[in-house]
């Protein structure tokens, strides 16, 4: 639906044309299925208790997690040794320095030497105090890897630490890299492992509680990579859907997921909105750049681009390239209150309401004045901040309307497991069969034919039986 690309398009210029979506390189989610980058919100989070065998997309070996992983590095010039503890051993190969507390006593004769990678005797990582370290943790010395992780990325930029990429985008380490290159991250983590082991410098494994990223698409473990995307600054955004609930406008039923509205655009305001992601299909990023200058513009189209760059650079003509990536397609869906009334245009008849044989009256000629906002609003309790929170963030920032009166949220089937019925999972039981009845042998068929994993196969069998 073309109209429905020119509000994708008309949206992201004015966000853009405010100041609220920029470019640049930080933190973010990566999905090595995908190979693209994710939001916060499309990150489940796992919870283990202790060691835990999981199934990894692209492997045939399930991997083990919930272990903390501990090796010593040796101090430059010394027989001393500082040991640190980590749950993912294969990112010790970008560690850049080894952190400790500034008020530890055990450490701090050690503040401002170096330690000399095991792995790559020619690289020593500098010895750092920084309070974010917690004494009683562990041994109380942090392995710090700037490109893999948040926190460790922020205490990178506090002491000017180099930062090393271990990744590729499909989750294999990069070439460059000794011991390991090209072999799958969890592959390189056993490899790690062997080689400390048989250079004396690992120190054993003790069980762990951690908890997963997962990506919610795939069921991939989610990494943390230093990317540059496109972002959309929701601040302001998240304390305006706040308030709209909170005075009223906005009523929320069942009302006790009001606080979890809260609690969750108040997470939200902390990170802003990744809006870029890596994939083949979606609404382009409208974003265009000089292929000799390299300036970036933002249009509504390629020849109004052609036009801003040839103006702003004094030319008489330039050519451009579009921004490969594509946006997230909840960034199209959070405008679907307005855009299918037409917006940005306030004259359009939408076709939903009307065909050939039934056209516009002159009354009704303005769907979007008409029909918009609406009164209510009916959907699961899961995408309450994957779609509802951002229809409302976007409705208000774009239109300065709450896009609907009460959000009515209707539970969820669940199965055996707890887990929601989805065809991802391939556990939806067919409502016919629950009023008609099926036999065991019908519902075994069905499970052969579904998406299940083979391994689980069995295990539901089993279930069907009981």
């Amino acid at each position: 639906d073309e109209r429905l690309n020119v509000a994708v398009t008309e949206a992201f210029c004015r966000l853009y044309d405010k100041g609220l979506i920029y470019r640049d390189k930080r933190m973010i989610n990566w999905c090595c299925s995908l190979k693209s980058s994710l939001s916060d919100i499309e990150v489940d989070s796992l919870p283990l208790e202790g060691p835990t065998t999981l199934k990894v997309p692209g492997l045939e070996d399930k991997v083990e997690f919930g272990v903390l992983y501990h090796f010593a590095y040796p101090i430059l010039n010394s027989d001393e040794r500082i040991i640190v503890a980590t749950t993912r051993l294969e990112t010790m190969l970008a560690d850049t320095a080894v952190a400790v507390n500034p008020n530890d006593p055990r450490y701090s004769h050690l503040v401002g030497q170096k330690v000399v990678h095991p792995l790559d005797k020619g690289r020593l990582l500098p010895i750092i105090a920084d309070s974010f370290v917690d004494m009683s943790f562990g041994t109380g010395a942090v392995k710090i890897t700037p490109g893999h992780d948040s926190i460790d990325y922020e205490v990178g930029c506090r002491h000017d630490l180099p930062i090393i990429e271990l990744f590729n985008d499909d989750g294999t380490i990069c070439n460059h890299i000794e011991i390991v290159g090209g072999q799958n991250r969890f592959v390189a983590r056993s490899k790690v492992r062997e080689v400390l082991n048989l250079l004396g410098y690992y120190h054993g494994e003790k069980n762990h509680p951690t908890v997963l990223p997962i990506c919610s698409r795939t069921g991939d473990i989610v990494e943390a990579r230093l990317k540059e995307q496109w972002f959309l600054n929701v601040k302001e955004m998240a304390q305006k859907a706040m308030k709209v609930v909170e005075s009223g406008q906005l009523k929320i039923t069942p009302s006790y997921n009001e606080s979890s509205w809260n609690e969750q655009l108040k997470n939200t305001q902390s990170r802003d909105w990744c809006l870029s992601r890596q994939l083949w299909w979606g609404h382009r990023v409208p974003v265009y750049t000089c292929t000799k200058s390299g300036q970036r513009v933002c249009a509504r189209s390629e020849l109004e681009a052609k036009e801003k760059l040839a103006r702003e650079l004094g030319l008489k003509s330039v050519e451009v390239t579009q921004d490969e990536d594509v946006l997230d397609t909840w960034f199209s869906s959070s405008l679907l209150p307005f855009s299918t009334f037409g917006w940005p245009d306030p004259t359009s008849n939408s076709s939903i309401f009307h065909t050939q044989s039934t056209p516009p009256s002159a009354e009704s000629s303005c769907d979007l004045n008409k029909y918009f906002p609406q009164t209510l609003l009916e959907t699961g309790q899961d995408i309450l901040f994957f779609w509802v929170a951002r229809m409302v963030m976007m409705s208000l920032e774009l239109t300065g309307k709450v896009p609907f009166k009460e959000v009515l949220l209707h539970g969820m089937i669940r199965d055996a497991q707890g887990r929601k019925m989805s065809k991802s999972l391939g556990n939806v039981i067919d409502p016919m069969d629950v009023i008609q009845g099926a036999s065991l042998q019908v519902l075994d068929s069905r499970l052969e034919s579904g998406n299940l994993d083979q391994t689980e196969v069995g295990i539901a069998k089993e279930g069907n039986r009981k």
